[in-house]
C-alpha cells in the first residue's frame, strides 16, 4: 500500500508506533537536541529543555490544576525526538501509557514547543480504550491549553481514531457523539473484509460484429448482448433517476424527450423517463484496432474526483448504510427485443413424448 503511494501518488499518511514509544527510557537519550525555526532565521540549541518549560507550565495551569500530575517521561522522550525528526508532520500516539494523565498533556508540551519554532503540531492519535469519550476529553484539553495560553487554533488541533475500525464502528460513533477529526482505517480497508473478492466476470457480448449472449437458468447470469453505450437519466430534482444502455447505433436520449425504460428480463418492470439532464457514462479510449491511437486515460486522481462526484449527486436513500434504495439500471426498449430474440434464438427447443 506504501508502494502504491509511491507510485500512483495517494495521498499516505503515518504515525509512529507504540514500540518506538516503549523503545525510550528517558530525555537523557536524545543527543542532537538543536531545532531551526521553521523559517530558518534562528536556532533552538536544547529543544528538550523548551519542551520540559512547556510540561511545567501546562502542570501549572489554573484551568487544567488537578487533570493530571507526573507525565511519562520515557512518552515524552518518544515525542520529543520524533518532533525533532519531523517537526512539519508531528502527530503523537498517545495511548501507550495514559491518554489523558500523560499522552495528551506530553503531547502539548512538544506541540507548544514547536509552535514556538514556527511549526504547527498535526495532531494526535487515539488508537485504544473508548474512542468517543476520549476525543471528547482530549478536545477540553486543547481548548484549555488555547484559552490558558493563548494560542490561536490549538482547541481545534487534529484528532485521529483508529484501532480496527470499519464502517459499523464509526457509524456507532457518530451516533453516539465525538471529537474525532478523521479515522484511520487500515487493516479493514486494505483487506476489503464486507466482499473480499469482486464478483465479476468476462462474459463476450458481441465478436467479429456478430453480437452473443450467455444463458442460464439464473437470470441474473444471463449476459446482455451486443455492443453498448449507456446513460445516466437525470431528474427535476438534479438526482439520477435511471441508467439506460442502449444498442451502440441507436440515438441517444435526449433532454425533454420521453424515453421507456425497460428491466431487462422482467417484462412487467418498466417506466417512461422525461430527463431533464443526459450524461453518457462509457467513453471508448482503444476499440482494439492497431491502427487507431489509444487515449490517453485518466489519472488515478481524475478517477477518484470522478466517483466522488458522482456519489455526491445520488439520491441519499439509495447510499443509506440500511435498507438502501436499489438503483435501477435499465435497457431500451429496442435492445429489450433484441435480448429476447437473441435469447429465444439460442435456447435449444425443448421435446415432450
Amino acid at each position: 500500500n506504501v508502494a502504491a503511494g509511491r507510485l500512483f501518488g495517494i495521498p499516505i499518511r503515518g504515525t509512529h508506533s507504540h514500540a518506538f514509544v516503549s523503545s525510550f527510557l528517558g530525555l537523557d537519550e536524545i543527543i542532537d537536541k538543536a531545532l531551526s525555526s521553521s523559517d530558518g532565521s534562528n536556532k533552538c540549541e536544547d529543544f528538550v529543555s523548551l519542551v520540559e518549560n512547556w510540561l511545567v507550565k501546562i502542570q501549572g495551569a489554573s484551568s487544567l490544576r488537578g487533570s493530571f500530575g507526573e507525565t511519562n517521561q520515557s512518552e515524552l522522550a518518544a515525542f520529543t525526538s520524533y518532533a525533532l525528526a519531523f517537526p512539519n508532520s508531528f502527530l503523537a500516539l498517545v495511548d501507550t501509557y495514559d491518554v489523558m494523565r500523560s499522552g495528551v498533556p506530553n503531547f502539548c508540551a512538544v506541540a507548544l514547543a514547536l509552535n514556538d519554532m514556527g511549526y504547527k503540531a498535526v495532531g494526535i492519535r487515539l488508537d485504544s480504550g473508548d474512542l468517543a469519550y476520549l476525543s471528547i476529553e482530549t478536545r477540553k484539553f486543547f481548548c484549555a491549553i488555547e484559552k490558558e495560553f493563548g494560542v490561536v487554533g490549538f482547541g481545534k488541533t487534529n484528532i485521529t481514531a483508529s484501532n480496527d475500525l470499519n464502517e459499523e464502528t464509526i457509524d456507532a460513533l457518530n451516533k453516539q457523539g465525538h471529537e474525532v477529526d478523521s479515522f484511520g482505517i487500515g487493516t479493514y480497508l486494505v483487506t476489503c473484509y464486507a466482499q473480499a473478492a469482486l464478483g465479476c466476470v468476462f462474459k463476450l457480448v458481441e465478436i467479429n460484429k456478430q453480437p452473443r449472449i450467455k444463458l442460464s437458468e439464473d437470470v441474473t447470469k444471463v449476459s446482455i448482448p451486443c455492443k453498448k453505450r449507456c446513460y445516466r437519466l437525470y431528474g427535476k430534482e438534479g438526482y439520477p433517476l435511471v441508467d439506460i444502455m442502449t444498442g451502440q447505433d441507436e440515438p441517444s436520449p435526449k433532454v425533454g424527450e420521453r424515453i421507456l425504460c425497460r428491466h431487462p428480463f422482467i417484462e412487467s418492470k418498466r417506466a417512461h423517463v422525461v430527463p431533464q439532464h443526459v450524461e453518457e457514462l462509457l467513453k471508448c479510449y482503444w476499440p482494439g484496432n492497431s491502427s487507431v491511437q489509444r487515449e490517453e486515460l485518466p489519472s488515478l486522481n481524475e478517477n477518484r474526483s470522478r466517483c466522488m462526484r458522482q456519489l455526491e449527486r445520488m439520491r441519499p436513500d439509495h447510499l443509506r448504510k440500511l435498507n438502501p434504495t436499489p438503483y435501477k439500471v435499465s435497457v431500451s426498449a429496442q435492445l429489450y427485443d433484441f435480448i429476447h430474440f437473441l435469447w429465444l434464438n439460442e435456447a435449444p427447443v425443448g421435446e415432450l413424448r
